[in-house]
């Protein structure tokens, strides 16, 4: 399945230096409002060890990971929702992603100008809300002008989808996202049909200084007690480490220079992770002489519905799924070897698919 994050912010807080770290594209970097007008979308291969330990021992032709895709959407200003600086367009992009990566500046930096001239993370994440929660609620009142014509009729569904608009109409006036609002699990679909900007999943990413990637500085400690109620993930990460450590070439140099900085991984990773939680997302994997791949699924996959990933005709001549636990195929070596101390489990069509999973189908078209 494919996934795609966008990365929101104000001009210059280091969302293009980060893009450009993740994906090694080169969109462009200038310390002025509006550079990137397009926006970028880099292809990010998934870091998976497993994957890694799989290709080690089954030795496989070829080796494929899953990707991310991350979309640099070009910074908002205050206006974006009238239209301010192409904020329409903007807008529009972010309609467009799964999730949201919002990355706040909490570095200072004399040669780098602020938009709103000067450092203020918990100002600019207020102006980033207020834009979104502001084309929210244009879309709310066009789409609750046109179910309070149409509840004439007296329909049960249509009344239903107005008071749940004019649910959220209230939150969002108030300030509120539209994520925060408590929605019964039968609307939710009702409600994901509309793709509110403020209704996607969020983490932030907090840009800081080399010095302050470990324990923050007092920027990070603002920002985070404004965030602590919305139990989202912030992440410390320096955009221009992550922008060295895409210089250098081996994974043994990355992880010395990691180790340097007293990090244990790179940001990309952090913010992968983070991604695949805010999405419910895990992975499974097939394992081939021809190839070893890894998938993308949600949390609570059942099998047909993981081998309709792979291809539709395998989720709808399903019959089978031979399933080698992760650790099993590791332990003992080989689908030989786990299949002849009988670990190999034969599942049927309610098998819900575990992370990790190492699977095989059995299908007839």
């Amino acid at each position: 399945m494919a996934l795609k994050c966008g990365i929101v912010g104000l001009p210059n807080v280091g969302k293009s230096t980060l893009f450009n770290a993740l994906s090694n594209a080169k969109a462009l970097a200038a310390n002025y409002p509006f550079a990137t007008k397009e926006p970028n979308v880099g292809t990010i291969t998934v870091p998976d060890e497993r994957l890694n330990k799989l290709q080690e021992l089954v030795n496989p032709q070829k080796v494929v990971p899953t990707t991310i895709e991350i979309v640099d959407i070009a910074g908002l200003i205050k206006g974006a929702s009238k239209g301010e600086g192409l904020g329409n367009q903007f807008l529009a992009n972010i309609r467009e992603v799964d999730a949201i990566v919002h990355v706040v500046r909490c570095f200072d930096d004399d040669n780098i100008v602020h938009v709103d001239g000067d450092v203020n993370p918990v100002r600019d994440k207020d102006i980033i809300d207020t834009e979104l929660q502001f084309k929210d609620l244009e879309l709310l009142e066009k789409r609750l002008d046109k179910l309070r014509r149409q509840a004439k009729s007296m329909d049960k569904d249509i009344i239903r989808q107005a008071e749940i608009c004019e649910k959220l109409y209230k939150h969002i006036e108030q300030g509120n996202n539209a994520r925060s609002c408590e929605i019964d699990e039968n609307d939710q679909k009702f409600v994901n049909e509309m793709f509110l900007l403020t209704a996607k999943p969020v983490m932030y990413v907090c840009n800081v200084d080399e010095d302050s990637v470990v324990d923050g500085n007092a920027h990070t400690v603002k920002f985070m007690e404004l965030v602590a109620n919305e139990n989202a993930q912030v992440l410390l990460i320096s955009a221009a480490i992550e922008a060295d450590i895409a210089e250098l070439e081996s994974y043994e140099e990355r992880m010395e220079f990691l180790a340097d900085l007293g990090l244990k991984e790179a940001g990309v990773n952090q913010i992968i992770s983070a991604c695949y939680s805010l999405l419910n997302l895990i992975t499974y994997f097939t394992a081939g002489v021809k190839e070893v791949r890894a998938w993308t699924i949600e949390i609570g996959t059942k099998a047909p519905g993981a081998a309709g990933v792979i291809h539709t005709d395998f989720e709808k001549g399903f019959i089978r799924a031979q399933v080698i636990k992760y650790n099993d195929f590791v332990e003992y070596g080989s689908e030989a070897a786990v299949k002849a101390i009988g670990k190999m489990g034969v599942e049927g069509k309610e098998y819900v698919v575990g992370n990790g999973d190492v699977m095989h189908f059995l299908f007839n078209v």
